[in-house]
């Protein structure tokens, strides 16, 4: 969920009409008008609702490794075989899970207040009774990182980095889940006795943003914790009539039960066989596993209905030429002692070097269900004739081409994409994303079926013109400066 795709909207704009008024000259006229036709066909969709709905609740929270996740995987199989899918198997692979436990934080001394927090994902519990210390306050992880060594000592390093910003392509989270991902470590550096944060998130409900942290050097040093937007500003509000009132800084107590233990994952892989080239293999990935703390609907089961919706959809319709393949990866959430890449790792070392060149191109649906707005593809591909086709056919249901190219794809198919699989990204409205990301508010009543209904129209559209086509998206180079 690293996105960073903003339009220039005259270049594109000229780009679009082009586009619209120009057909691709590498794609046939019937694979276009065909695409057409799929995503027509797409906006009225069922599959992706009645997927996303079962999966939440039947199973509700999906913990890696946890046996809700393996039960869904099990039944996703059974789904995805009872709606036409072939070579459908589950791919397991070993994994440390995560139990929460129970998680609290108290204000202590004159006027005791309760706060809500969520320990962080894969932080270790503290001792029985919980930890208790002065709050020290950063306003980065810079500053946590610039103080002296053992200066916390008996403390609580906190840092209040400020709430995210909503922004369409999601750009602002990278930036502050550095904190989350790295903070522990660096208060476990400075003496710290638990490491609190602001937790990431855009919203100001009084429900917490978890998330992993890092292991580093095989453990994660101390407990970690998020606190809730309004609790995170009342923490801070009290430290500025502290530090304006030359009184002492507020205490904490924090507690975690947390635990780790051995357990397994799996990826569930289905196929839709090619029709002429069945050995050329196109992934759409999305991850199964969920934090605990809502059902998962928008991270990411969202994810996993968009795709088997758009592949069904293509399969109502006839086989492609080349194979489409939808993966629904697992622990896509969690980080681990020993980083193999988790079900994207796993799914890369399955592959022979043939299979692997073999895979043409790949996208990840993972950032909920709002509507897709922009095409983001390949270095080299934004000014090629499949660019021009894929223009045609979107535009229509409001998606525009993006100026950048599409390098990364996300954390379940980065492997492969770093393995040298072209990606392709549909950019999805990410304004409200971060108001529900990993907090008990991620439930099925948030998303709307017509923006789901919108992706599965783009995505069906986008895959059926590279599966049904001979475009090498490898073989692509950026094109020339113009003028050159």
């Amino acid at each position: 969920m690293r996105r960073s795709h903003p339009l220039a909207s005259a270049l594109l704009a000229g780009a679009c009409a082009l586009a619209v008024a120009t057909a691709a000259s590498a794609q046939s006229a019937e694979t276009v008008r065909t695409a057409e036709v799929l995503r027509d066909a797409a906006l009225r969709d069922n599959v992706a609702l009645d997927y996303v709905t079962q999966v939440t609740t039947r199973f509700g929270a999906r913990p890696a490794g946890s046996p809700a996740e393996q039960a869904a995987a099990a039944w996703s199989a059974e789904y995805l075989k009872s709606i036409g899918f072939q070579n459908v198997r589950i791919q397991e692979f070993p994994l440390v899970g995560w139990e929460r436990g129970e998680d609290s934080a108290a204000l202590l001394g004159h006027n005791p207040q309760s706060l809500v927090v969520a320990a962080l994902g894969h932080s270790i519990p503290t001792p029985a009774g919980g930890v208790e210390g002065e709050v020290v306050r950063f306003t980065t992880l810079e500053a946590l990182q610039a103080a002296p060594d053992g200066s916390l000592r008996g403390k609580i390093a906190y840092v209040d980095a400020g709430q995210l910003i909503p922004m369409q392509d999601g750009s602002g989270y990278g930036p502050l889940t550095r904190i989350r991902g790295a903070g522990p470590a660096e208060a476990a550096r400075k003496g710290a006795l638990a490491f609190v944060m602001r937790s990431v998130g855009s919203d100001m409900h009084r429900m917490p943003h978890t998330g992993t942290t890092r292991y580093v050097d095989g453990k994660v040093p101390l407990p970690g914790f998020a606190l809730s937007g309004p609790d995170a500003s009342q923490l801070s509000r009290l430290m500025d009539i502290s530090e304006r009132e030359g009184g002492p800084a507020p205490r904490l107590r924090l507690t975690s039960t947390a635990r780790i233990y051995e357990t397994r994952s799996q990826n569930v892989i289905a196929d839709l066989p090619g029709r002429t080239r069945p050995q050329e293999v196109i992934v759409l990935g999305s991850h199964l596993d969920s934090w605990d703390l809502g059902t998962g609907a928008i991270d990411d089961a969202a994810g996993g209905a968009i795709t088997i919706a758009a592949a069904k959809a293509i399969m109502q319709h006839g086989a492609p030429a080349r194979t489409i393949r939808v993966i629904l990866f697992g622990a896509e959430e969690v980080d681990q002692p020993n980083n193999t890449g988790n079900g994207g790792g796993a799914y890369l070392r399955s592959l022979s070097a043939e299979e692997l060149a073999n895979h043409v191109f790949t996208g990840e649906s993972d950032f909920g269900a709002d509507r897709v707005y922009a095409l983001g593809l390949p270095v080299g591909a934004q000014r090629s004739d499949f660019a021009r086709a894929a223009a045609r056919v979107l535009y229509p249901i409001g998606v525009l081409p993006s100026a950048d190219p599409e390098t990364s794809g996300g954390a379940d198919i980065g492997p492969i994409v770093q393995a040298g699989v072209p990606v392709f990204r549909l950019n999805q409205d990410g304004t409200r994303y971060f108001d529900l990301h990993h907090t008990a508010d991620d439930t099925l009543d948030k998303i709307d079926p017509a923006q789901m209904s919108q992706n599965v129209a783009a995505w069906t559209a986008l895959i059926w013109l590279a599966a049904d086509s001979d475009v090498d998206f490898r073989a692509m180079r950026p094109a020339a400066p113009a003028g050159r």
